[in-house]
C-alpha cells in the first residue's frame, strides 16, 4: 500500500483524529495514510481473519482484529495498523476502545509491492522490540510465507513449515495452516478449511 505523510501530531491527537475507516499509522510523530489494498490482499486478509477468528472464538483463546485497528507496542515505538492481529485472552486488558496498548500475541502482515521493505525491515524490528510473540509475513506476489517466533532472548527466530508444508502456530495452541492454501486461486472455502482443522463436521 502506498503511503502519504501528513502533519506532525502526538499519538493521543492521532487517535482522536483517526476514525474507524482511517487506514493510517503513526511513526515518529508523523501520520502515514495508507492507500487502499488490492483485491488479492483483501481476499487473503478476509480468508485468514475468518479462519483465525473462528478458531480463536471456538477454542476460547482470545480475539482477532482486522485492519484498521491501531497497535502501539511500546511508549517509544510507532503506532502501527497490522493487517491482522490476535490478542490472547490473558492479554485482553491491552485492548482499549480504539487501539491496542501493548503488543498483540500474533501479527500478520500481507505484503504489497511497496510495503515489502517496511514489513520486513521497520515493522520486523519494531514488533520484535515491542514483544509481539509471533509474526507472519505473507507475500502473495512472491508466494512466500515467513513465520517468526520471539525467543527467550527477545529476538525473532524463523520457524519453517514441516515437510508437508504445514505451519503450526506457537501462539494459537493446536492451530495449523497449509501454506499452499494461501496461493490457491480462488482461495479454499473457509468451511472446508475449518473442517480440516476439526472445527466443523
Amino acid at each position: 500500500m502506498e503511503e502519504t505523510k501528513t502533519k506532525k501530531m502526538t499519538y493521543e491527537e492521532f487517535l482522536a483524529w483517526c476514525d474507524e475507516d482511517t487506514w493510517a499509522e503513526w511513526v515518529n510523530g508523523e501520520v502515514i495514510v495508507l492507500a487502499p489494498a488490492s483485491n488479492r490482499h483483501q481476499d487473503l486478509a478476509r480468508f485468514l481473519i475468518q479462519v483465525l477468528g473462528i478458531y480463536a472464538e471456538l477454542k476460547g483463546l482470545g480475539v482477532v482484529r482486522p485492519a484498521p485497528f491501531q497497535m502501539k507496542t511500546g511508549p517509544d515505538l510507532p503506532g502501527r495498523e497490522p493487517d491482522i492481529l490476535f490478542v490472547a485472552k490473558e492479554n485482553l486488558g491491552r485492548l482499549k476502545a480504539t487501539h491496542l496498548e501493548g503488543p498483540a500475541d500474533l501479527v500478520v502482515e500481507i505484503v504489497s509491492p511497496d510495503s515489502r521493505l517496511r514489513d520486513r525491515g521497520e515493522k520486523f524490528a519494531e514488533y520484535e522490540m515491542g514483544g509481539v510473540r509471533e509474526y507472519w509475513i505473507i507475500d502473495p506476489d512472491e508466494k512466500r510465507a515467513d513465520f517468526y517466533v520471539l525467543g527467550e532472548d527477545g529476538r525473532y527466530e524463523r520457524k519453517k513449515p514441516d515437510q508437508s508444508g504445514i505451519y503450526r502456530s506457537q501462539v494459537l495452541p493446536g492451530f495449523w495452516l497449509k501454506v499452499e492454501w494461501l496461493w490457491q486461486e480462488p482461495l479454499p472455502p473457509v468451511l472446508e478449511v475449518l473442517r480440516e482443522l476439526g472445527l466443523v463436521s
